[in-house]
Formats: structure tokens, sequence, C-alpha cells
């Protein structure tokens, strides 16, 4: 694979290089990330042909957003794809912390969850005046679901559709001020019962379909008969794949420890790196548009570029199925080229 092919999401003119580049780094989670970081990281995607860019308000309290229009401020506009999402209305707060929720040094914007008509048309204009531009490509509404809300799902659900909040999504595309919609979702439970609320175009899923696990399947089958796109984000499982032993952004609970050690050895037999493994094995399956990850820096990016362009044995897939470490059937790279 190389990650300036493209890939098209099926009922929209819209084209998603195969590799993606993800902009919560760029938003200081986890450590800070500086500009000249940020920067160099986005100017090697550019170099590697990388022309699809995921941001969210959400990222460093705009920081992300902000940090990503400038650096592109400069490209033609019909050159690249970029990617925002709403959910999360950003409110000024001088009492923003230097560390909160992962991010570090985030701006003085608190995120105040808000799924109504209202709240997704101002964050999308907000999305315009940080990122600099008129268009956005793909609108995601982000981390709707029991995932994030526990109990107050059906709170934020009923904003979502009484409320409003698809009404406005479909009128931005309508408009055409948006070419794609969505969802940027940690679940796929959630994916399922908003098919049935608003015709989707494209859906980000987050660590749910990757070589530690898939059990989103079936939703995956349901998107290619709806000619719904998926883009896999968190292919490494929040970092476990890449040895930082993180796991839905906790710490990895045993049982996931020693299913990341049996990938491994299988990985350590055919001299393949498990994070490679882990970029390749999504991009098998039909639905799957495009993959994104995150680069804190230049080399951290050329890293995951080496990953997803490594040639892998197709023995390598057969001996993960043979050993039930990857579901019967999951799709695996190779088969039926």
């Amino acid at each position: 694979m190389k990650v300036s092919e493209r890939r098209a999401i099926p009922r929209r003119t819209l084209f998603l290089t195969a590799l993606g580049l993800g902009s919560a780094p760029m938003g200081g989670l986890y450590s800070p990330t500086s500009h000249a970081e940020a920067q160099a990281a986005t100017e090697a995607a550019w170099a590697q042909g990388i022309r699809y860019f995921d941001t969210a308000p959400y990222y460093g309290y705009t920081r992300s957003e902000r940090r990503l229009g400038a650096l592109l401020c400069d490209r033609e506009r019909d050159s690249y794809v970029i990617s925002t999402k709403a959910g999360r209305l950003m409110v000024p707060d001088d009492g923003v912390s230097n560390e909160e929720n992962g991010w570090f040094r985030p701006l003085p914007f608190r995120p105040t969850y808000d799924y109504t008509y209202d709240a997704i048309l101002k964050s999308f204009e907000d999305s315009q005046q940080r990122l600099g531009v008129i268009k956005i490509d793909i609108l995601y509404i982000h981390d709707i679901g029991r995932y994030t809300h526990g109990d107050r799902h059906g709170h934020y659900w009923h904003q979502l559709t009484a409320g409003g909040g698809f009404r406005a999504l479909l009128e931005l595309r309508r408009s055409g001020r948006v070419t794609a919609i969505g969802l940027g979702v940690n679940e796929a439970e959630v994916v399922h019962d908003a098919m049935q609320e608003a015709d989707l175009d494209v859906v980000m899923l987050a660590g749910r379909y990757t070589l530690l696990e898939q059990m989103s399947l079936p939703l995956l089958e349901k998107c290619v008969r709806a000619g719904t796109g998926i883009v896999i984000a968190g292919p490494f499982n929040s970092g476990i794949l890449v040895g930082n032993n993180k796991f839905d952004y906790e710490d990895a609970p045993p049982d996931v420890v020693q299913r990341v050690q049996a990938l491994k050895a299988v990985c350590d037999d055919f001299d393949v790196p498990l994070p490679a493994a882990a970029l390749h094995f999504p991009m098998a399956h039909p639905a799957v548009v495009s993959c994104v990850t995150g680069a804190r820096n230049a080399q951290q990016l050329q890293t995951n570029v080496a990953w997803f362009e490594s040639a892998i044995p197709a023995e390598l897939w057969t001996a993960l199925r043979k050993l039930g470490l990857v579901d019967e059937a999951a799709p695996l790279p190779g088969e039926g080229d």
C-alpha cells in the first residue's frame, strides 16, 4: 500500500488518501507539542503524499484547529481534504488549567456538550473561523454515545434527534457547506442507531476495528451495504499496539496485554513490526476508505508511513487467523487480489 493511494467515500465525490494525519497530538494530547513540531509533522505528511487531515474543536481546547488551519492556509484549498467535528461548544474560561482531560497546555476554552440544532451550526461556524476555510469537507458528530456519556446518553441523543442536531448536519450538506457528514465515535452501537436517523456518508470509528479488536464487523458489513465509508482511527488502540500499554486511553487490563503479546509473538516470527500489521489489517475491509494516525513530529510521521508501506507476507495473516487471534470473518490483506 501507498499512503497517497486515494479511496472514495462511496456516495460522495470525495477521495481520501489511504493514510490521514490526525491532529490530536498537535493539540497537546498526553504531552505538549510545540508549533515547530506540529509544522514539521504536517510538512512531512504533505511531502509523503498525505492529503487528508482530521481535527476537532476539543483537541487542545481549540489549539489543534487553530494550528492545522494556519499550517494549511497557504495550500490550494482543493488540494486537500479536511474533517472536523461538532458536539462540544468551546466556551471562554480563564479557569482552564495547564493539564485537563489528557491535554497539556490547552487553550482557555471550556468544552461544553451540546448537540442541538443551533449548537451544531455554531460549532461549524466557529470551526470555519479557526481553520480559515469556508467549506469543511467532512463534519463528524463527535463522541455521541454511552461510551462517552454513560447515563446522560439519552439526554444528548434527544438533542441530536428531537433537538435538531441531525437536521443541522443534513442542512449543512444540502447547502454544500460540507460535502460529507457522519459520526466520530469510539463505539459501534451508536452508529447503528444513528444510521436509522440520518443518511450518513462516513463514520470515523476509533479503536473498534483493529488488529486487536473486531467486534464491530457487523457494523462494517452494514456500512458496505449502505454505502457508508469507514475511516479507521485509533488503529493502535490508544497505543498498546505500539508498546505504551494504553488501551482505550487507560492502562491496559491483563487480558488485553496477554492478547497483544500473542499478536506480537506471531509478528516476530515473521520479522514484521506489530504496528505495521496493525496499520495493514483494517485497510483490507471493503468498508474502509482511510486510516488516520497521529504524529507528534516528523520522525513519528515518517515511521508511520514506513510501517504503512512495508511489505507483509500473506502467511502472517493466515497464522493469525489459524491461532484465533483475528476474527474468522475478517477480510485479510491480500485476499481476493
